[in-house]
């Protein structure tokens, strides 16, 4: 399943990228949409979702891709600040290949700060990026807590449900995006995005129903 999840995140970050810098008509964006949808269906039916992924573990001192949550946090958090400056140094490592490097980072800005939501998502992410994409105990923790401290801050539920979905958990994934755009502003920058998750991941689970 964990390729599913895969294979469901990078089109979901085609989606976005042809989204926010091509900026096509409506209808090439809906042409687009279902194109992908196509292609997911296609590899539900006759690919292997059902496989577990095998991630090489990371090298120290080789380049690492940056996460979702380091291409996507500035749809949820502020960019500039201490505390992005905290998440910018952590993602450098994480590139670097040194992920416990980046979870202590962010510990040690929690220390200072232990009310900031945002660390606390922070490093929800630095632990799944450290536990090679898994939703331990500690990074659940993490999310939860960020949640509690700021119960209408968008970023942990958000992330918390790409995180299940990059975990082949779909219906966490669809149930965390459902409840967050039920009180979503129409207005806000981050709504269509969660929206397009939402239904990607609900077609998703409607084809593997038998």
């Amino acid at each position: 399943m964990m390729g599913f999840a895969i294979i469901l995140i990078m089109a979901l970050a085609v989606f976005v990228a042809v989204a926010k810098f091509a900026r096509p008509p409506r209808a090439a964006l809906e042409l687009l949409g279902a194109a992908l949808m196509i292609g997911l269906a296609g590899y539900a039916w006759q690919g292997s979702p059902t496989l577990a992924g095998r991630p090489t573990p990371p090298r120290a001192g080789i380049g690492q891709p940056d996460s979702i949550f380091a291409q996507e946090r500035g749809l949820f958090m502020e960019r500039m600040g201490r505390n992005a400056q905290v998440l910018e140094t952590a993602e450098a490592f994480q590139r670097q290949g040194l992920p416990d490097y980046a979870v202590g980072v962010i510990r040690g800005a929690i220390g200072r700060n232990p009310k900031s939501a945002e660390l606390w998502v922070g490093l929800g992410n630095a632990l799944l990026v450290y536990g090679d994409g898994m939703v331990t105990p500690a990074a659940k923790l993490a999310f939860d807590r960020a949640a509690a401290i700021d119960p209408d801050h968008p970023a942990p539920p958000y992330f918390l449900g790409l995180a299940y979905a990059q975990n082949g958990q779909l219906d966490r994934a669809a149930a965390m995006w459902r409840s967050l755009l039920q009180r979503t502003p129409a207005d806000a920058p981050f709504r269509g995005d969660v929206a397009l998750k939402l239904a990607i991941a609900e077609r998703l689970l409607a084809l593997q129903q038998p």
